[in-house]
């Protein structure tokens, strides 16, 4: 059984923004029911060093919506490249192109890009692209196509999110509908409150 939304973010404590303008409502259920779902969450709770690891690994997972046998792919890319393995691996996650149309305010969840992408509504560097899961890179730039709704929907979510802080990674034009990858992503950037070496020690093992 699928869990709902909701309820992930409850486990971890924390918004994962995974429902969209509904997580910024009186009706978010961090804000309406802050504890863990299930009877008597309360007693149940065993605090060990594994279990401090597994939820900041289950929580970076569920923010980038990210299943478990491809975090492990973006894990063993992240120890081959050069420098800190953790901060890697947030770079990685935060160059998918469902995180990148998100946080160039495109739209209201990740999930909603993944599904605008998914439909091959995106362009990236003028060619179509429908893979949510694509690495952009420096210099690339993502557009939408000309279908009016998907504009529309895209102006719309632009303009509820357009107070939200950017990062300084991206540029973006709200009236163009585009956003330009200008540098490769800060440790510093990621605006998100993860103990990433928490993970790196959790998945070396």
């Amino acid at each position: 059984m699928k869990t709902s939304a909701c309820k992930l973010c409850r486990r971890e404590g924390v918004k994962l923004f995974l429902k969209g303008n509904r997580c910024e409502t009186s009706k978010c259920a961090i804000q309406k029911r802050n504890f863990p779902p299930g009877a008597h969450p309360w007693t149940r709770v065993r605090h060990s060093e594994y279990r401090t690891q597994l939820r900041e690994k289950q929580k970076l997972k569920r923010f980038y919506g990210v299943e478990e046998r491809q975090f492990s792919r973006y894990y063993q890319h992240a120890t081959r490249m050069k420098g800190n393995t953790g901060e890697n691996l947030l770079s990685l996650l935060e160059l998918r192109l469902d995180n990148v149309l998100f946080a160039a305010g495109f739209a209201t969840s990740r999930r909603g890009a993944r599904q605008v992408i998914g439909h091959g509504h995106v362009l990236v560097n003028g060619h179509r692209c429908d893979v949510p899961s694509r690495q952009v890179r420096v210099g690339d730039r993502i557009a939408f196509t000309q279908r009016d709704k998907i504009r529309k929907l895209a102006k719309e979510a632009f303009e509820f999110r357009a107070s939200y802080p950017k990062p300084p990674w991206l540029e973006r034009d709200g009236n163009a509908l585009e956003a330009h990858i200008s540098s490769l992503p800060a440790r510093s950037d990621v605006m998100f409150d993860i103990r990433e070496q928490l993970v790196v020690e959790l998945m070396s093992k």
